[in-house]
């Protein structure tokens, strides 16, 4: 778990709840799909299960770069954005590394959002794969 800010109000309790509802769906397409895909194809398969979670869920949603006074549209994309509350960024690779972590965060600071989940779903054990982000 990476935490932000410590001088921070705990995320919201609604927020938290929607990022269970993340982890439990993560979990299921885990179970039913196991490692060694694309993670494109984790992606669509984790925004079809949390949809029918009936969760609110948007695919590749663009994130602008504030620099100065100016918004630049640089190429940032969320993997998934969860009831415009909880972003969750996908990985099917060997394994997380820092570099992944500070990526998530720059998504959070971006989209001014405080929860984010950073999954690799290419382990034997998803729970290994797992970091709850907060900014």
């Amino acid at each position: 778990m990476r935490e932000g800010h410590k001088d921070r109000a705990p995320v919201p309790e609604a927020v938290n709840q929607i990022g269970k509802a993340v982890i439990d769906a993560a979990f299921s397409v885990h179970s039913a799909l196991g490692p060694g895909l694309l993670e494109s194809v984790y992606e669509t398969c984790l925004a079809e299960e949390l949809r029918a979670r009936s969760l609110a869920v948007e695919r590749q949603v663009a994130v602008p770069v504030r620099y100065r006074e100016a918004q630049l549209e640089v190429g940032f994309r969320l993997d998934l954005l969860v009831e415009r509350c909880v972003i969750v960024e996908i990985k099917a690779i060997d394994a997380l590394a820092s570099i992944h972590t500070a990526q998530t965060l720059t998504y959070l600071k971006f989209a001014s959002l405080r929860l984010a989940y950073l999954i690799n779903f290419n382990v034997l054990r998803l729970k290994d794969g797992l970091r709850r982000v907060v900014l």
